[in-house]
């Protein structure tokens, strides 16, 4: 055997010596090693197995996301395209932002500004922060330092991600008002808080409501508190349910901040959208809310652009130094063409806001009112009852009432997902299950209702009520 042969074999040998004890596991001898091709089908495949057996607990998720895997906006979402449904589900326009928004991007993009398509500040477009400083600083009842007291995310929805993990600790405990936005639990699972929840519970249910209904019990609210509670999340305007609190209810909210020592995160991206005689308070505003609370808004909601994905967040420098941190090693900065469209776009809006009705900020909610008390009347008259909303741009409509029989669809979930998911297949009409914004606890509230969406052409509107007396008409018959 020449000295290539020995030197080939001893690199063969040295090389399947230690997969021999694993494949004795398997069930090949050492011996019988040697007469059958070393990567035959079965053989290899076994190894592999094993293999893969042996490191299953490392290749698999950190166990800080189990349980947060369901997805509604994902599973309904895909519903309404496969069905090809009318949707009143999610919650975004099916019209385009004002034209000077589009303009103001469109400017940003074709600038001969080469920073314009360069990295910009970590934490917030240096013209943008100063525009919100602007905005907000007379609302809030604070001079505003656009750096030390403004932040920028990837939405509300990073601002908020960026405001739970950069200011809750494992352990902590975090009130949540129920309805809550469907994100509010995981990421607060997430970051290793103890939810509490406590709900809005209807006073009426009969017929035609307001959200103005659906209150808080100061008691069972302040029994969610303790020395360990660490923040207090609200939404308000409510999605789901668009309640709008009164001063008496942020008033009460407020003072178990204060005597807890509480930080409150306010989520109020629908701000502007508040209908009839109803005024938006900002908590913050409130004395000695201040330097506890971090308030959320949104361009996407507030400039009719989702798409778009650029949220702030306002508060003292002790909690938004945190979040800032955290964004800088999240996704470090967000677009910069879009900020500059929008620190353009609020530029002009504030500039008008001495004239309702040429500032966006309020012509919206007087073009979306109509579009409410609209799909209010047509859900009346096909036999639901609507939870008319004070604020936002979603209803709440009650379905307790109806008598259709619901097909087995083989889960265990809430009654109002298998009538969602009965009408956006058997109607083409799409919604969401309220009951998805409650913890287990409390889904019962919400099971008997559907959230709609009306931020949407008239004629959407109308095709949907077109779809509901169809039914109701068959359901008459």
């Amino acid at each position: 055997m020449t000295h290539f042969t020995l030197n080939l074999v001893g690199q063969i040998v040295m090389r399947i010596a230690p997969l021999i004890p694993r494949a004795r596991k398997v069930g090949i001898s050492a011996l019988s090693w040697a007469n059958k091709p070393c990567f035959s089908k079965s053989a290899s495949n076994s190894l592999i197995s094993d293999s893969v057996r042996t490191m299953s607990s490392k290749l698999s998720g950190a166990n800080r996301i189990k349980g947060t895997e369901k997805n509604i906006w994902v599973e309904f979402g895909k519903l309404a395209v496969e069905n090809k449904a009318l949707n009143l589900g999610q919650g975004f326009p099916d019209f385009k932002p004002p034209q000077h928004v589009i303009d103001e991007m469109m400017a940003a993009v074709a600038s001969d500004n080469h920073l314009m398509h360069q990295y910009t500040r970590s934490s917030g477009h240096p013209r943008l922060v100063s525009a919100l400083s602007r905005l907000y600083s007379p609302l809030i009842g604070q001079q505003l330092d656009p750096n030390k007291n403004v932040t920028v995310s990837v939405g509300a929805y990073g601002v908020l991600f960026c405001a739970v993990q950069g200011l809750i600790n494992p352990g902590d405990e975090v009130v949540i008002i129920e309805p809550f936005f469907d994100c509010y639990e995981p990421m607060v699972k997430v970051a290793g808080g103890i939810a509490h929840y406590c709900p809005l519970r209807p006073t009426k249910t009969e017929g035609v409501t307001s959200s103005k209904d659906w209150i808080l019990d100061p008691k069972e609210l302040e029994s969610k508190f303790n020395q360990n509670t660490k923040a207090l999340i609200v939404n308000n305007p409510n999605n789901p349910l668009g309640k709008v609190f009164s001063r008496d209810e942020l008033l009460m909210m407020a003072d178990l901040c204060k005597k807890y020592d509480t930080i409150c995160l306010s989520d109020e991206v629908y701000e502007w959208m508040v209908y009839d005689d109803n005024k938006h308070i900002k908590i913050a505003s409130l004395p000695g809310m201040f330097e506890r609370t971090v308030t959320m808004g949104s361009a996407g909601k507030t400039l009719s652009a989702t798409g778009w994905k650029l949220g702030w967040g306002i508060g003292p420098e002790h909690l938004i130094a945190p979040m800032q941190v955290l964004h800088q090693n999240c996704t470090y900065n967000c677009p910069t063409p879009v900020q500059e469209a929008v620190a353009g776009a609020l530029e002009f809006e504030i500039d008008q806001m001495d004239q309702p009705d040429k500032c966006y900020f309020f012509s919206l909610a007087k073009e979306l009112q109509p579009k409410r008390d609209k799909l209010a009347k047509i859900c009346q008259e096909v036999g639901l009852s609507p939870v008319v909303p004070e604020g936002g741009y979603f209803m709440m409509v009650s379905t307790g009432n109806l008598k259709t029989d619901l097909p087995d669809d083989g889960t265990d979930d809430p009654r109002d997902f298998k009538f969602v998911r009965w009408m956006t297949t058997k109607l083409k009409l799409a919604a969401i299950p309220p009951s998805a914004f409650y913890h287990q606890e409390h889904k019962h509230l919400g099971e008997n209702y559907v959230r709609f969406c009306f931020i949407k052409k008239d004629e959407t509107i109308e095709a949907a009520g077109d779809i509901l007396k169809k039914w109701f008409g068959s359901v008459k018959k």
